[in-house]
């Protein structure tokens, strides 16, 4: 069972392991530093599709479908799913894994979205409320510029501290399995409002946490708690 330590920490005492995993991503991801890292690549943006919500759809629920296949279960072994999107009514998510039929739990936490739904999963079975959990999570840049900035047909001016979100979507299935990468310990922070009005500089609103890091790279706050201290 989860047990409180400290003002944010949440220990998980079975640890819940990642049984499987699974990213894809867009021809843009693929020229990056990760691109031998995706279980699949899309070089065409629309996923064949006539809309890109249509395509961040197909994308996520091919994350999904990747994961559980991985995992070496199926669909119907999955007790729920925490899942979300940067969209309105999470619909790329919802329409991307309505066919596999699993219990869903919609998310939302724009950049923490996968984190969250990890924290949420793993929760699930370590109170033993499921045996086994998917948390995923997609965004596509095309979809994201109309949901928060102007459409791409617009030809809008993109200033010069503005994000390019990502064409991608990821995955994975937590249970009582013991691997190597399990989920020990959750912490779920507090808001703090910097106060940064600029709606097209979003990279201004999350330095803060990287701005304060330690010689180790660890942020400040969380210096504690990696060394045998608990927030």
């Amino acid at each position: 069972m989860p047990i409180r330590q400290g003002r944010y920490t949440l220990s998980l005492t079975s640890m819940p392991g990642i049984a499987g995993y699974a990213s894809v991503a867009g021809k843009k991801e693929n020229e990056g530093p990760m691109k031998n890292k995706f279980d699949h690549v899309y070089d065409d943006g629309s996923a064949g599709e006539k809309s890109w919500e249509k395509a961040e759809s197909i994308i996520h629920g091919d994350a999904v479908s990747r994961a559980i296949g991985k995992a070496g279960v199926s669909a119907k072994d999955i007790d729920v799913i925490f899942a979300g999107d940067l969209l309105n009514q999470c619909i790329g998510t919802t329409f991307g894994i309505r066919e596999l039929g699993i219990p869903f739990a919609g998310m939302y936490g724009a950049c923490s979205t996968m984190a969250l739904s990890i924290a949420a999963a793993a929760v699930c079975i370590d109170a033993k409320i499921a045996q086994t959990a998917v948390a995923s999570t997609s965004s596509h840049f095309c979809s994201a510029e109309k949901q928060f900035r102007m459409p791409l047909e617009y030809g809008g001016q993109r200033t010069p501290t503005s994000q390019w979100t990502a064409t991608a979507a990821g995955a994975v299935v937590i249970s009582d399995c013991q691997t190597r990468a399990r989920v020990e310990k959750i912490i779920i922070g507090r808001i703090q409002d910097y106060g940064i009005k600029d709606p097209n500089n979003m990279g201004a609103a999350m330095a803060p946490v990287n701005a304060k890091l330690t010689p180790w790279g660890i942020p400040e706050s969380l210096t504690e708690y990696f060394t045998g201290g608990i927030i």
